[in-house]
């Protein structure tokens, strides 16, 4: 994970001080084992389950590894061994002390058909994704708080369409940001799906076809902020509906996808309900994908999918760390709003994705429309995030804002 801070770190030193168990889930390589071993001291003892020898330990004799005279105990890849769960839960309950277990997980264990044990009250889950672009510059999130306030700086210069499309193409993996190759970069990614397909896997699922498997991860990552649309993409591969459901269940276990809900809060009866669905990475997405930075600066298909994706992934790390909840908006008439973000609070902000530096009034009829007969509420924040430089009005509190906002602030 090299010197970045993690905005979640605090996050976790909190839960280890009120939860009795904390988990650290999301996709091999993001730094969950880092931000882990960084909570270690003389009190803490870490134990890695991809050691076969503990492994082994684990599964024969699950009731005596967890039991330490540590004050907490780190398990590193909790999915290669649910059975722990139990033996954990038997120890929290006779001593509800907070600290006692920091898990990791390759794999939401919440999802995984052999867990029985959920920890239900006694647990406190930290979604760890990718490296956000504002911690890799050592920045603190802002974005959220600017949001609901609508106060975003006036300028910020820096980050033209070329520039952010380099961030995504980039993306938040530690070890390949280090490579300053292209094609040792896209090498890395081929194997790390490859590796997540042929051995990880096996901790989750029972899947054989593991070549239909490789197809699905590029074919989803060209769906990459659509909305999913099954039977498309089941004819595609040729599978059924039940296959298809199986397949994408374990790529969301393994946190290479997500999905966005849509919006239904409202009584409006043309309201769409299809998720979208998004790639969790840009860097991965480009790289499975082949593309060419100066090919899709110049491809609005591909620059929209990337740019959006990558305002995804911003987005959703700082949502889940004030408690925000993102949506999407779609109707019959076609009218739809790319993310709608709800606070704790149930205030709720609309937001529009362009990849470009141009904006027009028009560009806001859809926000703006759902702002007036949908959300009922001309205060909300409704905002167009774009590639360009200044915060701009275009009345009635419209608002045209830098995307950089999202790491700069």
């Amino acid at each position: 994970m090299g010197g970045y801070k993690r905005w979640f770190s605090d996050i976790l030193k909190q839960s280890l001080e009120v939860r009795r168990v904390s988990v650290i889930s999301g996709a091999r390589q993001c730094g969950k084992t880092t931000l882990a071993k960084q909570m270690i001291s003389e009190k803490i003892i870490y134990r890695t389950l991809d050691d076969i020898t503990l492994l082994k330990s684990a599964w024969n004799d699950p009731q005596l590894f967890v039991k330490t005279e540590a004050d907490t105990l780190i398990i590193d890849e909790i999915q290669k061994a649910p059975d722990l769960l139990p033996s954990i839960k038997l120890v929290v309950d006779q001593n509800n002390r907070p600290g006692q277990f920091l898990l990791t997980g390759s794999a939401d264990i919440r999802k995984l058909p052999q867990v029985t044990e959920s920890l239900a009250g006694r647990i406190k889950n930290i979604h760890l994704r990718t490296l956000s672009y504002g911690e890799i510059l050592g920045n603190q999130p802002s974005f959220m708080e600017r949001l609901f306030k609508c106060d975003f700086p006036s300028q910020i210069k820096g980050y033209d369409k070329r520039k952010v499309t380099e961030i995504a193409f980039a993306g938040g993996y530690p070890e390949p940001l280090a490579l300053h190759s292209i094609r040792h970069r896209k090498s890395w990614f081929n194997d790390y799906v490859d590796t997540l397909i042929s051995k990880d896997l096996k901790d989750i699922s029972n899947i054989k076809r593991t070549s239909v498997l490789k197809e699905l991860v590029k074919i989803l990552a060209a769906w990459s902020s659509k909305f999913l649309d099954v039977a498309d993409l089941c004819g595609k591969l040729s599978i059924s509906r039940p296959t298809f459901d199986g397949y994408l269940n374990a790529l969301e276990s393994l946190y290479l996808f997500e999905r966005v809900p849509s919006w239904i809060k409202t009584d409006y009866a043309r309201v769409g309900k299809k998720d979208k669905l998004f790639m969790a990475d840009t860097g991965l997405m480009a790289s499975l994908l082949n593309w060419n930075a100066e090919e899709v600066l110049l491809n609005p298909d591909r620059a929209g999918k990337l740019v959006e994706t990558l305002v995804y992934h911003e987005l959703s790390i700082q949502s889940e760390m004030c408690g925000a909840k993102i949506y999407h908006y779609r109707d019959r008439e076609n009218r739809e709003v790319d993310f709608i973000v709800e606070s704790e609070d149930e205030q709720i902000a609309c937001i529009e994705v362009k990849a470009g530096s141009a904006i027009s009034k028009s560009d806001f009829k859809h926000i703006e429309w759902f702002r007036k007969n949908i959300a009922k509420d001309p205060n909300i924040a409704t905002i167009i995030l774009y590639t360009g430089e200044n915060t701009l009005s275009f009345g009635d509190g419209l608002l045209a804002v830098p995307l950089a906002a999202l790491w700069e602030g």
